[in-house]
């Protein structure tokens, strides 16, 4: 039993490094087409981030491999794969629950890692990368990661999720983790200015939280930021 988890975190460590490496990667190459010179005289950043991200792969994918085995082995969590188990309109439902317990969850936690002792003790490692590039998204102190690599692998015990669904969060976890701190927008104006837009957080809203530091602390919505009155707008950084 001992050596199946061990060579389940493995497998999930190795599975989380590729998944940054490949996504970072094709973003960081799109940079340097659509935004020439972006990331001109960042090397040393680039390397520090890619090193702390790819020892944040392996913070994470302990967590994901335990649950992993847990979920093939044991059945422990709440996972399912036959889509009859619960009606179709749960699908979209539970996309919507992970989301919003994962943007609760990151609101508050990184709000207190902005108070003095956690921020220099952890989260001064993120905010390093100045300007934030695509190769920032996992560029975490150990601590900081601890604290994002709990969240899913608890979820997936309380919340029901079909295995679909759950590998949509982790798609879309990945994808605005990366393009929020690529250092330009990529949705067009029309959708960041929208009135949806004005309740999703995008590359504008998070370029202002690494400008300004105690504001925008969200991860998918601006719900709890506009809630709580920490949201602050847009960047005017780039364009939108």
């Amino acid at each position: 039993m001992t050596t199946a988890i061990i060579l389940s975190a493995l497998a999930m460590t190795a599975i989380v490094a590729l998944r940054y490496l490949a996504t970072s990667g094709a973003f960081a190459w799109a940079t340097e087409r659509v935004r020439p010179g972006r990331y001109a005289g960042l090397g040393p950043q680039i390397k520090r981030e890619i090193g702390w991200s790819l020892a944040s792969a392996a913070i994470y994918g302990v967590p994901a491999g335990v649950v992993a085995w847990g979920w093939q082995e044991r059945g422990w969590t709440r996972i399912y794969t036959d889509a009859g188990d619960w009606p179709l309109w749960y699908l979209p439902l539970s996309l919507l629950l992970y989301l919003f317990a994962h943007d609760t969850w990151f609101y508050w936690t990184h709000r207190w890692m902005h108070r003095p002792r956690p921020f220099r003790a952890a989260h001064a490692v993120h905010h390093a990368s100045r300007p934030p590039t695509a190769w920032a998204a996992m560029s975490f102190h150990p601590l900081e990661a601890l604290t994002g690599a709990v969240v899913i692998p608890a979820l997936v015990f309380l919340i029901p999720v079909h295995v679909a669904v759950l590998g949509l969060v982790l798609l879309i976890m990945t994808v605005m983790g990366v393009t929020n701190h690529m250092g330009w927008e990529m949705f067009p104006r029309a959708i960041v200015h929208s009135r949806l837009g004005g309740w999703l957080i995008t590359a504008s809203h998070h370029q202002r939280h690494h400008e300004q530091y105690a504001c925008n602390y969200g991860l998918y919505f601006r719900f709890w930021d506009r809630l709580c009155g920490t949201d602050r707008g847009l960047s005017d950084a780039f364009s939108h």
